[in-house]
């Protein structure tokens, strides 16, 4: 690894591996073996499954030495193999890895409880910790993992024993129950506090309950002073025809593993029950907050053979007729903050059409040719919406602007091509006419009909922006010209109820640099949420379109009040959708309710991103009455 493990955890964020018990168990380990000493007796089964773990693509694997103490080992008469135990458990992981993942030398507790041991106990404790940390430092691990510990007073000794005997970074992760304490009785803001205190790089959580235990755990030990690190379990096992199962699928697991790694955990894995699916499942989460695999020069690269004259890119005026629009009702509105009299004149407007799911695109031709004639700016066409299957949006782009003649703003995703295939698209947006892009990093497979389809991320929506800012000066990521220099106005995405704010905040800053030109918003509802995000976010001076969603009914409100990540649709809103339930009704509700909102909205922002449900881009027309638009004539 060409970095240490503390600059990659500062780096972006890392995968553990997962359970090694549960596996040898499958594997026909019966349950009364030791499990650490199968590190000599049958290292090939030790092995195999630290290899499953590290082509399910985990940074960190641990070495299978849990249990692997003088004090634990004693009940089983294997106190004197310490040395050989873990000597052999870290060669065995190591050679596993061959450079691919760090390893970790694990060492979990004694099962003495200090606070009723005598001196003589604890100095037996304390020598124990020193004794196992020796042996894996020696044995070459990258860091130590000290791990589901129940008491600080275990904790302390065993952080202040492997801090003595090693120079290994430090993982100390505790174990809490439901009601979030430890076994002395902590709170996660306090355990996060002390871990530090005694000397833990990293500090965390693992084993519990399940993921949303150890999430609510994790959020309150983020923003501390530490990295965090959870490794929750699959869940609370099952007797299911006398065996033990762990029922949390690796979907579920990996929707907990974005949602910490978007609370601002920094390396999450898996406990008790999870296996390679499980990490496998939690790897798409990671990338697609680690900024992918590739890092894209914000500027051109030189290299020692290639000579590069890049040319300053157009201004976004005279890029596209959207580009131009934006840029002059920024100026002369907005920012003036005039009273104007709104109309198509003065306020920037997309509707958002879906790309078919098979191969007629009537439908959708004949929405965008509505759009048009209401007098909207663009259609806005999504790449693959919550990793579904359709027709390629460029494609249908192309095809619009073709035979409808209204410009298109083309989600542009990182999800499904690697590095080659971003450029080679790209490319082949531009020589089709395409010249509004959204650069979005995708949502993850799990979420689709293909939930085991493999996700790419080489680069995240920061990558992509780069990527295209430098296409945009005439020169591709190598540094090599592409002669004259591509016209891309590129928007960014933003959550304004994300739940780490401040993480959206400033990875906002990051796309501002990286040469977003304007913000697109996911739906807002709720005035405050809109009116913190644009006071946030005036330093950027990037137009704003804000997010509005007209609701079909009261169902489609919950779910997107509940499934849809970073949305989040106000009690009062929830309630009037549910006086309605569905049908007309609803359907109108949900206009109406969207026309306040950009009632409110409507003087800070430079126009609105509409995304009508079911293509009915008749509800998208009426929302914008509310802004001097009118209904379009018949065709």
């Amino acid at each position: 690894m060409n970095e240490t493990v503390l600059e990659a955890i500062a780096a972006r964020p890392l995968v553990f591996d997962g359970a090694m018990g549960t596996l040898l168990y499958d594997r026909g380990v019966f349950i009364n073996q030791v499990f650490e000493e199968l590190c000599v007796s049958q290292p090939s089964k030790v092995r195999n499954v630290h290899l499953e773990y590290i082509d399910a693509g985990a940074d960190i694997i641990e070495t299978n030495t849990f249990g692997a103490n003088r004090i634990r080992l004693r009940r089983h008469g294997l106190e004197d193999q310490v040395s050989e135990i873990n000597t052999a458990a870290a060669e065995i992981a190591i050679q596993a890895a061959r450079g691919r993942a760090y390893v970790a030398g694990a060492i979990g507790p004694t099962s003495r409880v200090p606070s009723v041991s005598s001196d003589r106990e604890l100095t037996e404790i304390k020598e124990a910790f020193e004794e196992q940390a020796i042996v894996l430092a020696g044995g070459g691990v990258d860091l130590i993992v000290i791990e589901t510990f129940r008491l600080l007073s275990e904790m302390r000794i065993a952080l202040a024993a492997v801090k003595a005997t090693t120079s290994l970074p430090v993982v100390a992760q505790m174990a809490f129950d439901e009601d979030a304490q430890t076994g002395d009785g902590a709170a996660p803001e306090r355990v996060a506090d002390l871990l530090q205190e005694w000397g833990a790089d990293v500090v965390g959580c693992n084993c519990m309950e399940g993921p949303q235990v150890s999430f609510e755990v994790a959020s309150r030990m983020v923003g501390r002073g530490a990295p965090v690190s959870v490794q929750p379990n699959a869940g609370y096992p099952r007797k299911v025809d006398e065996r033990l199962l762990y029922m949390v699928t690796p979907e579920y697991f990996a929707e907990y593993a974005r949602r910490c790694l978007k609370k601002g955990v920094s390396l999450y894995g898996g406990c008790c029950g999870t296996t390679p699916l499980h990490i496998r499942s939690a790897l798409g989460a990671a990338r697609m907050m680690s900024g992918g695999r590739v890092s894209i020069s914000a500027a051109p690269r030189k290299g020692a053979d290639v000579v590069v004259k890049s040319a300053p890119p157009l201004s976004l005026a005279k890029k596209s007729a959207l580009g131009a629009k934006l840029d002059r009702v920024q100026r002369e509105r907005v920012l003036a903050a005039k009273p104007v009299a709104l109309g198509p004149e003065s306020f920037a407007v997309s509707v958002e059409i879906n790309s078919p799911s098979g191969l007629d695109m009537r439908r959708a031709l004949d929405a965008a040719a509505v759009v048009k004639r209401a007098g909207c700016d663009v259609v806005n066409i999504a790449d693959g919406p919550r990793a579904t299957v359709r027709v390629s949006n460029g494609v249908l782009a192309a095809v619009i602007q073709d035979q409808v003649g209204i410009e298109t703003l083309v989600h542009f995703c990182a999800r499904d091509r690697n590095l080659l295939r971003l450029q080679s698209d790209l490319l082949g947006a531009h020589v089709s006419g395409v010249r509004n892009l959204v650069m979005i990093t995708g949502d993850p497979p799990k979420m689709g009909d293909y939930p085991n389809a493999t996700a790419v991320y080489d680069v995240d929506a920061i990558g992509l922006l780069k990527l295209a800012s430098n296409l945009n000066r005439g020169v591709d990521p190598s540094g090599r010209a592409i002669g004259k220099g591509t016209e891309f106005v590129m928007a960014c995405g933003a959550e304004p109820a994300a739940i780490d704010y401040d993480r959206e905040i400033r990875r906002l800053e990051e796309k501002a640099r990286a040469g977003a030109e304007f913000i697109m918003t996911q739906p807002v509802y709720g005035e405050d949420v809109l009116t913190r995000f644009l006071d946030d976010t005036k330093h950027l001076h990037l137009p704003v379109l804000v997010g509005i969603l007209p609701l079909a009914s009261y169902k489609n409100a919950l779910f997107l009040h509940h499934e849809v990540p970073g949305m989040t649709i106000p009690t009062t809103v929830l309630e009037r959708m549910e006086r309605v339930g569905r049908g007309p009704l609803a359907r109108a509700e949900g206009v109406q309710i969207a026309r306040e909102a950009l009632g409110r909205f409507k003087d800070r922002v430079a126009g609105v991103y509409i995304m009508p449900p079911f293509n009915n881009v008749m509800s998208a027309i009426e929302v914008l009455e509310e802004v001097g638009f009118a209904l379009p004539p018949s065709a």
